[in-house]
């Protein structure tokens, strides 16, 4: 085996310029399957942070009676999958409002009345696949006598994840097809270079060397390849997402999320199959080229 790895490292540099560029191929296919997988990751991310403080806001009729809002506030905290009834007064919404407000403050200062209605703040206990449990606590809250109006961002989390979805099958597409390109280009490498290596292998197999002893180097050489291509493809997004991360951290923190990078088991399995991309691009040269 030691034999068969210094005969493709001297293969290798033998043939640098073609190498390097299948390198470079493998790199760039990579990067841009690992670069959509980066963002599905984060975007799952996101989006479970997002759903995890999800809230149902409740509006109550104008003079609900204090013992109205205790039954109701016992009533709805009996749902399934609610987490927690906050009661929210007129004054401690507009407490609220001013907060948000900040500077502008100053502008609520000239209203007689608070416009603004009590309410509930309903924490749910739910996961990003069990965001439509929200709809149904919802319809049963709606249906509790003295209250006005129930909103929450089912709408927004629904088209969300369609558009994610939506970008999950470009991005398998994507990668299917460069995976496709990269087998290609590495495979015409491997014929070029056995080509112009076609007297060598011929005697090799003249003078009863094994297949093995053929086609193991060509085997090493193409592993090899493959995976200085993964890792250089992934260290490219690395630096890439350290770039973005450190120009967009200022934004998410007032979000409480921070970017992640590819997680060590998905990284391994692009690192497997750059080198999966070398190894079969070189398997179909080989029978190819064998059998004439």
């Amino acid at each position: 085996m030691i034999i068969y790895f210094q005969k493709a490292v001297r293969d290798l540099r033998a043939n640098l310029f073609l190498n390097t560029v299948t390198v470079i191929t493998i790199a760039l296919s990579v990067l841009i399957f690992s670069a959509f997988m980066l963002f599905f990751v984060n975007a799952d991310g996101f989006l479970r942070h997002w759903i995890a403080d999800m809230r149902i806001m409740v509006y109550l009729k104008p003079g609900v009676q204090p013992e109205t809002v205790d039954r109701m506030k016992s009533r709805i905290e009996n749902l399934p999958g609610v987490r927690k009834a906050e009661f929210i007064s007129k004054s401690r919404a507009m407490d609220r409002f001013r907060d948000q407000l900040k500077r502008q403050s100053s502008l609520l200062d000239g209203l007689r009345e608070n416009p603004l209605p009590e309410s509930f703040e309903v924490r749910m206990d739910i996961t990003a696949r069990g965001w439509r449990n929200i709809e149904p606590v919802a319809r049963e809250i709606e249906s509790l006598n003295g209250v006005e109006e129930v909103e929450y961002g089912q709408q927004w989390v629904g088209r969300f994840i369609h558009v994610l979805n939506l970008i999950r099958v470009a991005g398998y597409a994507l990668g299917g097809m460069f995976f496709g390109a990269a087998v290609f280009f590495v495979a015409n490498t491997v014929r070029l270079v056995l080509y112009s290596r076609r007297d060598e292998v011929e005697i090799m197999r003249l003078v009863g060397a094994s297949e093995g002893f053929v086609k193991d180097p060509f085997y090493i050489q193409n592993l090899i390849m493959g995976t200085l291509g993964g890792l250089l493809g992934i260290t490219i997004l690395y630096f890439g997402y350290r770039f973005i991360a450190a120009n967009v951290a200022a934004e998410l923190s007032t979000v409480s999320f921070q970017l992640i990078f590819l997680p060590f088991r998905i990284s391994l399995g692009i690192l497997l199959g750059s080198m999966f991309v070398g190894w079969l691009g070189c398997f179909i040269s080989l029978r190819q080229f064998l059998k004439t």
